[in-house]
């Protein structure tokens, strides 16, 4: 995703929201110069950075970075791939539906390589599926192997983590949303 983009979204939802780069600063615990950076597009947030500003919105994260959901829609030919080097690869199949409070995700990550994430906001539930290699995903506090064909359900409301394994890893990644009155208005940004 072009940084341009990010940058749009970011301003069209603190534009909808009605806060000033201090406030969102407080809400996502990322600092205003580099709140301000980003939405003047003279820096790329990392997917740390852009999940504490989908927290702090209570957002999806496709929200700043996908290209709107499509009721019935099928997944694209080309999917909307967001790459964050020295991190993950991920792949927009679904983005967020406000009726279902769902995103969903094509992830890839290279052999041994690891991610770990910060506590998405509350009520928040992922549900992983392995599609090759095998991956181990962090939840309360303990690595659960999982491999090609296996999937788990977990609350992302805690710290959780993915780690592929010596041949990598691709997995789908469904995030289920609890409701919120940001949710409920997101269809208006």
């Amino acid at each position: 995703m072009a940084p341009d983009d990010i940058t749009l979204k970011l301003r069209d939802v603190r534009a909808a929201s009605g806060l000033s780069l201090s406030k969102v600063a407080e809400m996502t615990g990322v600092s205003k110069a580099m709140l301000g950076q980003i939405e003047r597009g003279e820096s790329s947030p990392t997917i740390a950075t852009l999940w504490k500003i989908a927290k702090g919105f209570e957002l999806p994260l496709s929200a700043l970075i996908g290209s709107g959901a499509l009721r019935d829609a099928a997944t694209p030919d080309v999917f909307r791939t967001v790459t964050f080097p020295g991190s993950i690869e991920v792949k927009i199949v679904f983005p967020f539906d406000p009726a279902l409070r769902a995103e969903t995700f094509h992830v890839d990550l290279a052999p041994s390589q690891s991610h770990e994430s910060a506590a998405h906001a509350a009520g928040v539930t992922e549900e992983v599926f392995v599609l090759n290699g095998t991956l181990d995903i962090l939840r309360d506090g303990a690595w659960v192997p999982l491999q090609a064909g296996q999937g788990l359900r977990f609350a992302a409301d805690l710290p959780h983590g993915y780690r592929a394994g010596d041949q990598g890893a691709a997995f789908l990644n469904m995030h289920h949303y609890a409701q919120t009155d940001t949710l409920a208005a997101i269809g208006k940004v």
